[in-house]
């Protein structure tokens, strides 16, 4: 998990505070993919000794901010979110080519954000928050249906949008859109049953089983700007993970 403060703590020893200050940077400074500047400037910028610099790029590293490559530099880092979709369903054609669910915005409102959204991304109470249902598809058969909250106050950018012209994956949209980035998020897996309107949106039985993905996404400074409740059939479930 990436731990940050809002302010450099003087308390800290030096490394951590260069690490926190060019932490503030990503996202403001660089965007995903940006070469940062040599380890030489950066010392000089904050007026430490190389050494310690080299110490707060090896934190970001391990945080998973930044990546280096040999002999082209160090960038920041861009997630790759699709890979959980893999990790948790089986979405892929008969022939097992990996498919990245089509996806159609069923519904998109502004709502006062209920107790469970403002505890989620940390909003004061009635806050105004977008929430969007989402359907998404695999050869035209329902696979997963999503449940998006966003604060208003960063994402209304999205409400100009029509929700046709939404595009399968989201993530980009908030870059582009709204200046918003995702750096990193936290998943809870469960098991559920399907009830109601939704077992009928994903064309299986009431009580059918299903596993649900609660995922909070944030932003570079640790900030939670999307919760997102995930459900899909658990015939489609599968658990990868890779331990070394």
């Amino acid at each position: 998990m990436i731990k940050r403060s809002e302010e450099t703590d003087s308390r800290l020893p030096l490394y951590q505070r260069v690490r926190d200050r060019i932490a503030q940077g990503i996202g403001r400074t660089w965007r995903p993919g940006d070469a940062i500047p040599s380890e030489s400037e950066l010392a000089k910028t904050h007026g430490v000794a190389l050494g310690t610099l080299r110490k707060a790029l090896d934190i970001l590293v391990a945080d998973g901010l930044l990546e280096r490559f040999q002999g082209k530099g160090t960038f920041v880092r861009r997630a790759n979110f699709n890979a959980s979709l893999f990790r948790f369903f089986r979405f892929q054609t008969a022939q097992g080519e990996r498919r990245i669910p089509e996806s159609r915005i069923l519904r998109r409102q502004v709502l006062k954000a209920p107790s469970a959204v403002s505890s989620a991304l940390r909003l004061p109470k009635r806050t105004e928050v977008i929430r969007m249902k989402r359907l998404r598809f695999v050869n035209e058969a329902p696979v997963l249906l999503e449940e998006i909250w966003l604060p208003k106050g960063k994402f209304e950018e999205l409400l100009k949008i029509e929700t046709i012209a939404f595009g399968n994956l989201l993530y980009p949209m908030y870059e582009s859109h709204c200046g918003q980035i995702i750096s990193s998020a936290e998943e809870t897996l469960m098991a559920d049953i399907a009830r109601g309107n939704d077992a009928k949106m994903l064309r299986i039985a009431e009580g059918a089983p299903v596993i649900v993905i609660e995922r909070v996404a944030f932003d570079f400074e640790r900030v939670p700007i999307e919760w997102r409740v995930s459900c899909g059939p658990a015939d489609m479930y599968r658990y990868h993970v890779e331990i070394r």
